[in-house]
């Protein structure tokens, strides 16, 4: 390897670890030294296909000039299939998200909607060689990309299929790449006491967007943690992800209710999940078929 090369790894190693502080500072996780390691470890540029790199920007999707990897360390959206909508998406909300899953090496985590295994990648570097991570894709191109671009790591095992059915086991950790009216039965049904669900719940747009594909018209980040008597619930902001595919994308009639929650305000207010259990639709910010959102802890709702 010549000198020029070893300076130039070199450079790229300062850029990710700058970047690792820039994206943990804005996500209000400074503290957090692990995952500062995994986001300046884990090279992104591999994840993101051969350049010229393709970025969202105005609405829209702008080629990049540029193929210098240094490039793709900030926060900004890369394309990954821009005909659907799917990117690599923002670093800085990954790095807010993840932080708030609070993941532990050795844990179990279901990775649903991993795209080319970008943050699949930083989620297996925070589990360790005792973790393991299911990557859950729905794309069969993204998904063999998955496949190839985390072949050198042990503890991940890929799957091509449909988000909805996963994971088939009891999981410490279920994180959701992609939009939904409501979570997956096997999401709240497999998750371990302590376990979170982290995901973006959201109402699609009537028509697709400019950019391509279905995007949230109306969306939120939610932390859910399963608890010995229920489920807690937090907000972690606004997110308009592309929205689901197959079963998932299926209105099972509560999209206009859930519409109409997220018109009248207040999901920054929500502190729990009811699951297939009678609620007081008074206390809540939203009540489906057979699941709601309410503004108290789990154990006040109870009837």
């Amino acid at each position: 390897m010549s000198g020029d090369a070893e300076l130039d790894e070199q450079a790229i190693a300062i850029m990710r670890r700058a970047y690792a502080k820039q994206m943990l500072a804005v996500a209000d996780a400074e503290d957090d030294k692990h995952m500062g390691d995994a986001f300046a470890t884990v090279p992104r540029e591999r994840f993101l296909g051969s350049p010229p790199w393709t970025i969202a920007a105005r609405g829209g999707y702008r080629v990049l000039s540029s193929s210098e990897p240094a490039i793709v360390y900030q926060d900004i959206n890369f394309a990954l299939a821009p005909e659907h909508g799917v990117n690599n998406g923002s670093p800085s909300l990954h790095a807010n998200w993840l932080h708030r899953a609070a993941l532990n090496e050795g844990d179990h985590v279901a990775h649903i909607g991993a795209g080319t295994g970008y943050y699949t990648a930083l989620i297996a570097h925070l589990v360790g060689r005792q973790g393991h991570v299911v990557a859950v894709e729905f794309d069969p191109r993204l998904a063999q990309l998955a496949i190839e671009n985390l072949a050198h790591l042990p503890n991940v095992t890929v799957v091509q299929g449909d988000g909805a059915e996963w994971p088939r086991e009891d999981v410490d950790c279920i994180y959701v790449n992609f939009s939904v009216r409501r979570p997956a039965d096997a999401w709240v049904d497999n998750l371990k006491t302590g376990g979170r669900l982290i995901l973006p719940l959201g109402v699609p747009r009537p028509d697709p967007s400019r950019s391509g594909g279905i995007h949230a018209l109306y969306g939120a980040g939610l932390c859910v943690e399963r608890q010995e008597t229920g489920f807690s619930a937090r907000w972690l902001g606004a997110a308009f992800f592309v929205c689901a595919e197959g079963h998932l994308a299926e209105d099972h009639g509560d999209g206009d209710a859930l519409k109409a929650a997220f018109e009248k305000g207040g999901v920054e207010f929500v502190r729990s999940l009811q699951w297939k259990r009678p609620t007081s639709p008074d206390r809540c910010w939203f009540v489906g078929a057979d699941w709601s959102l309410g503004y108290d802890e789990h154990s006040q709702l109870h009837l």
